[in-house]
C-alpha cells in the first residue's frame, strides 16, 4: 500500500489530482483548512474509484507554528509516507494587494514560507528514509515578473527556485522532486479571471502530473504549451519589456 499525501486537497486541481491516483492500493492522505469539504471528498473518492477511505487532517499552510505537530500526527496515523503533493496557494488581485499589504503578505506567506516550512519538514522525515516523492505546484507566473501579478508571481519565483535547490539536495537521497508550472486553470482560485483559449481543465493538470511523475520529470509546464509561451516571454529584452503591459 502506497501513502499519499495531498496538501492543499480541497483546491480544484488537488481534488482532480486525488481522483488520478486513488485506486486500491493507494491510502490517500487529504490535508487542508475545511475538514467538512474534505471528508465530502474522502466519501466520494472512495465510492467512486473502489478505494480505501482516505484520511483526512486539518491543516493551514500559515500556521508555521503548527507544521510540526501536523507532520508527527499524519506519522501517527499512517506509520510511513512515500509521495507529498503540495497544491496549496493564494491568488489576491494584483491592483488590491498593492493598496492592501495584508493582501500580498498572505499570498507571501501561503505561496512561499508556508510552503518552504512543510516541505523543509517533509524533506528531512524523506531523506531518513532514503526514498519519497515530492511534487510542488507552482504556476508559470513564477517565470517573470509582470505587472499584472508580480506580487503572486514573485512568491511562485521564491517557490521554483525553492524546489530546484531541494531536488538538488534530495537527488542524492533516493527522493525525488518535480516543479509544476500550470498556466491557467479553470478553478475556484480563478473565478475572477476572464477564461480564455489559454484556461486548462483541472483534470487536464492532474493527467499532466501523473505523466510527468512517471517519466522522472525535474520540471514540467503544463499543458505544455505554455514552455514555448514562456520561453518567448522570458527572451524579450528587458529594455523592451518593460515598456510592455503585460
Amino acid at each position: 500500500m502506497k501513502n499519499v499525501l495531498i496538501l492543499g486537497a480541497n483546491s480544484g486541481m488537488a481534488r482532480a489530482m486525488a481522483r488520478e491516483i486513488a485506486n486500491p492500493k493507494v491510502q490517500l492522505i487529504l490535508a487542508s483548512r475545511n475538514t467538512k469539504e474534505l471528508e465530502k471528498t474522502a466519501q466520494d473518492l472512495m465510492l467512486r474509484e473502489n478505494a480505501p477511505l482516505p484520511v483526512v487532517f486539518g491543516f493551514d499552510a500559515t500556521k508555521l507554528d503548527q507544521h510540526d505537530k501536523f507532520l508527527a500526527e499524519v506519522l501517527k496515523k499512517i506509520k510511513t509516507l512515500d509521495e507529498v503533493y503540495l497544491f496549496f496557494g493564494q491568488l489576491h488581485d494584483q491592483r488590491t494587494a498593492e493598496k492592501d499589504f495584508h493582501l500580498a503578505h498572505e499570498m507571501l506567506v501561503a505561496n512561499y514560507v508556508g510552503a518552504v516550512s512543510i516541505l523543509e519538514k517533509i524533506a528531512l522525515y524523506m531523506e531518513s528514509k532514503g526514498h519519497g516523492l515530492i511534487v510542488g505546484v507552482s504556476s508559470v507566473a513564477g517565470d517573470r515578473g509582470r505587472q499584472s501579478n508580480y506580487l503572486y508571481g514573485s512568491s511562485k519565483a521564491g517557490l521554483n527556485t525553492y524546489l530546484e535547490g531541494l531536488r538538488n539536495r534530495l537527488a542524492h537521497r533516493g527522493v525525488h522532486v518535480l516543479t509544476v508550472k500550470p498556466g491557467f486553470v479553470d478553478t475556484p482560485m480563478t473565478q475572477h479571471l476572464k477564461k480564455g483559449l489559454l484556461f486548462a481543465k483541472p483534470e487536464t493538470i492532474a493527467t499532466g502530473i501523473r505523466k510527468a511523475v512517471q517519466r522522472k520529470k525535474n520540471s514540467v509546464y503544463l499543458p505544455g504549451f505554455w514552455r514555448w509561451i514562456m520561453l518567448i516571454i522570458r527572451s524579450v529584452p528587458e529594455g523592451i519589456f518593460k515598456k510592455l503591459k503585460m
